[in-house]
């Protein structure tokens, strides 16, 4: 499995001509650092007499935290695993008779996890956002630097979206995903800048 790769020899694949990871593999890698970063925000602030009031909301977070890792963690081996049969696809001769519905089926296929990768970002942009307000001022350069990564991982991932809603041949379906796609982006890249730009400022930047 991928993840299981050490993060040496998984950047070494990534620069290969291996076909994956690739850059949804990457994308959900990038998602998993930034709600780690978020995660830790929560750690370096629950049991401190000095955000005891945010105690419960604190705990609350880091257990959405981890779930949410453990589910883009399981993205850079299932963005694989979709890839495989549409880089299958694309080696059948145009002249074959079925290449049209198989090509329909991987691109589709292809897009899935690329989506899930976007929907993970969108809930953990709202758990960072939630971290940066309530979690420890000594940690709040993490909550920044997790919020930059992953709106970096969405924006990655809706890349791998995109290039496979052009190839589609089912219209109304690609249009539906490229229209959830972009309603992700203009929602939650305000979000993850709005995170960036009150850390940035806390420090008088």
């Amino acid at each position: 499995m991928l993840i299981d790769s050490s993060v040496k020899e998984f950047t070494e694949v990534l620069a290969s001509p291996e076909p994956v990871p690739g850059g949804g593999g990457a994308s959900a890698l990038i998602g998993a650092i930034g709600i780690s970063l978020g995660d830790m925000v929560g750690e370096l602030t629950t049991g401190k007499k000095k955000y005891a009031e945010v105690e419960e909301d604190i705990q609350r977070l880091m257990a959405k935290a981890q779930e949410l890792r453990v589910r883009f963690l399981a993205f850079v081996d299932g963005d694989a695993e979709v890839f495989a049969p549409l880089a299958k696809a694309y080696s059948i001769p145009k002249d074959d008779p079925d290449r049209d519905a198989i090509m329909e089926d991987a691109l589709r296929l292809g897009c899935s996890v690329p989506m899930d990768i976007m929907r993970c970002c969108a809930e953990a942009l709202d758990v960072i956002e939630e971290f940066a307000a309530k979690g420890s001022r000594l940690a709040v350069s993490d909550a920044g630097c997790a919020a930059v990564a992953c709106k970096a991982a969405m924006q990655a991932a809706s890349l791998n979206v995109f290039i496979n809603t052009k190839s589609m041949k089912d219209r109304d379906y690609a249009e539906a995903l490229n229209a959830e796609a972009h309603g992700l982006l203009n929602k939650y890249e305000p979000v993850a800048d709005a995170i960036y730009t009150t850390v940035s400022d806390s420090f008088g930047q």
